[in-house]
């Protein structure tokens, strides 16, 4: 079996930066076996599979270690993939998942993606370990799909080291620590060591959870974010209601072919 294999970085305008991402362009599903296997032999902190369903696309997403229920990035990627080289030229493109429909849209030099508002609340007692493992207190911490700990400065996000064992054993697969940034409205860092992504480079999904907190508390609905992981990347979003608009630039790396010999990863 021959499937045409992209790798793409999501929310960046530059080459080695942003978040990398595999997509493989299939025309039925693979086995979930099969699927895993080749996310892990990517080691990438996702591989998107796309397969045509009528006038949309079905969407999965697989870290090296699972499959994820909501990617950001890995969408992104997939949407540059099918609008770029599938459907060259096409304005947009609807993906269905097994949590959702998405939508993503040309917005210029970027592509914009349409994504739910996750729910966020306070946690007034937050497990002790998290402040350990992450090495520094935050000053408040909220829960969802995710913890989210909030700092005073980018510099306070910038500086931390986590344990990334210890963060593993949490209750939630992630961590995000955020904070006003210095050169855009927020600054984050999203740890995931549970799903087999000890720091993610640029997580999609985690500003479906922040940016409406954000959006509260500075007063505004357009957000500037910047993930200030290592190879860093930005993200241009927009609160709309219950729904988050995550735009972002895409670099494409390369193109290729996978040949996987039928059962294989069974």
């Amino acid at each position: 079996m021959r499937i045409p294999y992209y790798h793409v970085n999501a929310f960046t305008d530059r080459p080695f930066a942003g978040n990398p991402a595999g997509v493989c362009v299939l025309e039925r599903w693979l086995p979930e076996p099969t699927m895993q296997a080749v996310a892990a032999e990517n080691a990438l902190a996702a591989t998107a599979f796309v397969v045509p369903e009528g006038a949309a696309y079905g969407l999965r997403w697989f870290s090296p270690t699972v499959e994820l229920d909501l990617c950001g990035h890995g969408t992104l990627a997939a949407a540059f993939v099918v609008l770029e080289f599938v459907e060259s030229g096409a304005p947009a493109v609807r993906f269905r998942t097994r949590r959702a429909e998405l939508g993503v849209e040309r917005d210029g030099a970027r592509f914009a993606l349409d994504f739910p508002a996750l729910p966020l609340e306070p946690c007034p007692a937050p497990p002790a370990e998290l402040a350990r493992a992450l090495g520094r207190a935050p000053r408040e911490v909220l829960v969802g799909r995710s913890y989210v700990a909030l700092y005073d400065r980018e510099e306070d996000v910038a500086a931390l080291a986590p344990d990334m064992e210890a963060l593993s054993r949490l209750d939630r697969p992630a961590v995000v620590a955020s904070a006003p940034g210095r050169e855009s409205d927020i600054a984050s860092r999203n740890f995931a060591p549970a799903k087999g992504i000890p720091e993610d480079a640029v997580t999609g999904s985690a500003h479906a959870l922040i940016v409406p907190y954000w959006s509260r508390v500075l007063g505004k609905t357009a957000i500037h974010a910047r993930q200030i992981s290592a190879r860093g990347g930005t993200l241009w979003c927009e609160l709309r209601g219950e729904r988050v608009r995550i735009a972002g630039a895409c670099t494409f790396y390369m193109k290729g072919e996978m040949r996987i010999a039928a059962g294989a990863g069974a």
